[in-house]
């Protein structure tokens, strides 16, 4: 098994990367380094994430008050998709990890440092095809829909 953990630039589509075998705060914190060293420290670093517990343990909270350009952001739960990174991990698993044939988990990371540096070779941000408004009203179809269900 392995984790990727992810930060992709919304402005440029470029993604900082690392691969972990495990999903900790340790690791998050590392990857939170990486991010601090890649990019310019003139620019604060806004992190949208999900509620996983590991963002927002005492050993990240105190790593975030010595770094304060570092600004998180949570999904409300069931709301990933508002977070363009799980967009990104969405093409990589239907590019990528369902098409591929991965003998062990080093020949897996090799194919996913492989494939993200050659998305970093052309990176392309997400647009949003739809309006503001669409969004909303197709929002609010589905919230009425779901709030008149009988249970």
């Amino acid at each position: 098994m392995t984790s990727l953990f992810a930060a992709f630039d919304i402005a440029t589509g470029e993604v900082i990367s690392e691969l972990h075998r495990r999903h900790r705060a340790v690791e998050f914190k590392k990857f939170l380094a990486t991010i601090d060293k890649n990019v310019p420290d003139e620019l604060d670093v806004h992190i949208v994430c999900d509620n996983y517990g590991t963002h927002k343990t005492p050993e990240i909270n105190a790593w975030l008050a010595r770094h304060p350009r570092f600004h998180m952001h949570f999904t409300p739960t069931g709301s990933s998709w508002i977070n363009q990174v799980e967009r990104f991990f969405g093409l990589i698993t239907d590019k990528l990890i369902r098409r591929g044939v991965h003998t062990s988990v080093p020949a897996l990371e090799a194919d996913i440092r492989n494939w993200i540096k050659n998305w970093n070779d052309d990176p392309k941000p997400f647009r949003w095809i739809k309006t503001p408004d669409e969004i909303l009203n197709s929002l609010q179809k589905y919230l009425t829909r779901i709030s008149d269900a009988e249970h």
